[in-house]
């Protein structure tokens, strides 16, 4: 089966970002879960899941919407990477926290979770989304350091195209 991005985004920065990691990544298909619904993950093996951190450090809107029906979803045999927003300045404690949420959950699942990236060059407090000096997938902030993003992502996309293409 082919791969999938799937994410919410309040702003459209997420969704800025999905596409960017889909057009390096090839074809692959692209869903935003405003206007999907989560069990379509249910056609693809492999999936990269894409969330901005909101509110006091809680999923987003779209995710919120969806995160009961998530839950309920088999994920077993299925390889998912992450990929999330954050403002390390302005919410230093709650850095990206999104998907760490998400992470959490996937833990209790059979599924394989790839794209863990180094915490170094970030400069926060706190994140649900980190264990150790990683986080547990790609980490963007493009309120304070959007010159590297393509980098970040790049650098990503090379650890992790083997297991999720």
């Amino acid at each position: 089966m082919a791969t999938a991005i799937f994410f919410g985004s309040n702003t459209g920065n997420c969704e800025y970002i999905a596409k960017k990691i889909a057009k390096k990544l090839g074809e692959i298909d692209i869903y935003n879960l405003d206007k999907t619904k989560i069990s379509k993950i249910n056609d693809y093996d492999k999936i990269i899941l894409g969330a901005s951190t909101w509110g006091d450090g809680e999923l987003n809107d779209d995710w919120e919407s969806a995160w009961d029906d998530f839950q309920e979803l088999n994920l077993s045999n299925k390889t998912i990477a992450l990929f999330g927003l954050g403002d390390q300045e302005s919410y230093c404690d709650e850095f990206s926290n999104a998907i760490g949420i998400i992470y959490d959950h996937l833990k209790t699942t059979d599924a394989k979770i790839v794209g863990f990236t180094s915490t170094e060059g970030y400069y926060h407090d706190y994140s649900k989304a980190q264990i150790d000096d990683k986080f547990v997938g790609l980490v963007i902030d493009e309120d304070n350091q959007s010159d590297l993003t393509d980098k970040r992502i790049d650098d990503w996309i090379n650890d992790i195209k083997s297991e999720i293409l």
